[in-house]
């Protein structure tokens, strides 16, 4: 055994080593994405990146079932995708236990909602724990196989980005190997046809009495009491808000296990202390269960629904002192997310936003296209639907707008959850121009792998999916290849699909510019005497370029040599 100073990820990964997982398959996504990333560093543990999360779930669900412990990690938006099986599995059941990991994104750092998974234990009948810290994760990792193989089901372990991604200590142990369940073949248990799933229903409310009753007493569940004028109940990092801001001049009632809930641990707290409260992020769900009790709380009247909390957040709420820091005297300039210089992205949307095209966006580094100076995006909602929400588009208004609009998609999400609205436009025949942005890697959540790239999880060769040769098979014949650094090309192509009368294909390919095996030429300069501070460069919103005294200056530390400004450079002032 050994203390180390471990990310919450990092921590969970090891639980997931130290009791045995033989199987993880997940999709990335912030702040998910390093628990799978951490889990591929034990060789005991295969790992692998699936096309979508709904795939991951289904995979471990299979190594379950072969008798082997699994795991699938996920953000919060990824749960919506994996709802599907997640809701039928919680009436099969699992062979050897299965542990599902949701990131949720309070605060939205990296996500399109603030949704709360909590609601989806409580909706598909699961348990779901929550560590506040990293020694947690890695117990609770542990804790969760044990409460699966018991009770014969899947458990949620719901992770959220303050305790992801930040870093306490934790103390390791040994992997602790587990002979495998043997499968036995049980059509009553495992078909879930309506018969089955019937009386299927009636087992999985008799499990969730089991585990309420599990939930009283286990030590996942701990009282801390203090003063008794006010007791608070938490979870998560609003216990350790809670803990930093009333110390022991309060008791608290912290939940591990937030799904059942503990009714008689809960009504014993609440009966100790004078008045009742809930801290807890985005939903009230622990507080509206109180209320069902018939008990008085403090909660959502005193403290927000949207984003993250705070130690000073939870502080002025309750009245008590505020820490005031210090201000600079100056105001900081803002440094909003732009993509990289060199982005091989950033071509594709200035043509976009030049021809003054509505575009259907996606997931992924690419939405900053919807940022100054190019507002190339008109809309973007989630993974895949810039495919499927073309068609619709095209299919409402006809030749208005097939000619004016078209729908940008990554490789990764592609191949996420955007062949089947590709396919709806090959089959029900819309006039709709597809781009897929093909950077050769999962850009956004931190260069992972995917089914496009030819590599695994762990950068070893794999299977590689042909865009070109899948796009025609799914009817396309119009089906061309560009390189975004080539402006007048690229412009060309897109123009010719646009008017075309028919549906296309546009596969915009170069590597990520920061993918470590890219060579980059050298980088531009500026021959200050030709530019005539036209400030056409400054429309690609490159970082890399600035004015100053009124001419354009490039940085040359960040310059990765693409080509696309001197392109557009009238004066030829741009140059090696």
């Amino acid at each position: 055994m050994s203390k180390q100073l471990m990310l919450g990820n990092a921590a969970l990964a090891r639980g997931l080593y130290e009791a045995g997982c033989c199987v993880a398959s997940s999709y990335p996504g912030t702040p998910s994405t390093e628990v799978t990333e951490e889990a591929a560093k034990y060789d005991a543990i295969y790992c692998e990146w699936a096309p979508n999360e709904k795939v991951a779930m289904e995979t471990a669900f299979g190594a379950s079932m072969a008798g082997k412990r699994s795991f699938c990690g996920m953000k919060h938006v990824g749960l919506n995708v994996a709802a599907d099986p997640l809701f039928t599995i919680a009436y099969t059941g699992v062979n050897a236990g299965m542990v599902i990991c949701v990131a949720d994104d309070a605060g939205m750092h990296s996500s399109q909602n603030e949704q709360d998974s909590r609601h989806y234990a409580e909706a598909a009948k699961l348990p779901m724990l929550e560590p506040s810290d990293s020694s947690e994760a890695l117990a609770f990792a542990k804790a969760a196989y044990e409460i699966s193989e018991q009770f014969d089901t899947p458990v949620i372990i719901k992770m959220c980005t303050r305790v992801a991604h930040s870093q306490s200590v934790v103390e390791t142990g040994e992997r602790e190997e587990r002979p495998v369940r043997k499968y036995e073949k049980n059509i009553q248990k495992n078909v879930m046809m309506p018969a089955n799933a019937k009386k299927r229903h009636y087992d999985v409310e008799k499990r969730m009495k089991a585990l309420e009753a599990y939930a009283e007493t286990t030590p996942l569940n701990r009282i801390e009491w203090g003063g008794t004028e006010l007791g608070i109940i938490t979870s998560s990092t609003s216990y350790q808000y809670t803990k930093e801001v009333f110390g022991d001049s309060v008791s608290v009632l912290k939940l591990g296990m937030v799904h059942p809930l503990p009714e008689k641990l809960i009504k014993e707290f609440a009966s100790n202390v004078k008045s009742l409260a809930v801290i807890e992020e985005l939903d009230p769900v622990i507080e509206n269960y109180c209320k069902q009790l018939g008990l008085a709380v403090i909660g959502k009247d005193i403290l927000p629904l949207e984003d993250e909390y705070s130690q000073n957040l939870v502080a002025s709420a309750f009245g008590r002192p505020v820490p005031q820091g210090k201000k600079l005297a100056e105001a900081v300039p803002p440094r909003p997310p732009v993509m990289c210089a060199g982005c091989p992205h950033r071509g594709i949307f200035y043509l976009l936003s030049k021809h003054k095209l509505t575009v259907f966006g996606d997931i992924g580094c690419y939405t900053l296209g919807a940022t100054a100076p190019l507002y190339a995006l008109d809309i973007s909602t989630c993974m895949g639907a810039s495919l499927s929400g073309i068609h619709g588009f095209n299919k409402a208004l006809g030749k208005e707008s097939e000619k004016k609009t078209v729908a940008v998609i990554g490789d990764s999400t592609f191949m996420h959850s955007g062949m089947t609205g590709l396919a709806n436009i090959a089959y029900n025949q819309s006039v709709s121009t597809v781009i897929i942005l093909d950077n050769s890697i999962t850009g956004m959540t931190g260069h992972q792998q995917n089914p496009t790239t030819g590599y695994n999880i762990k950068g070893d060769p794999a299977g590689k999916i042909d865009l070109e040769a899948l796009c025609h098979a799914m009817g396309f014949t119009r089906v061309r290849v560009v390189d975004p650094y080539d402006l007048a090309a690229t412009e060309k192509v897109l123009l010719e699909e646009l008017a075309a009368e028919e549906a296309s294909v546009i596969i915009s390919r170069r590597p990520c510019a920061l993918l470590k095996y890219v060579k980059h030429a050298p980088p531009l300069r500026v021959d200050a005497d030709k530019c005539k501070s036209c400030k056409a460069c400054m429309k690609l919103g490159c970082p890399a370029i600035s004015m100053r005294e009124g001419k354009c200056v490039i940085d040359s530390t960040q310059c990765v040599g693409c080509g696309v400004c001197e392109e557009l450079c009238k004066f030829s002032a741009i140059g090696k």
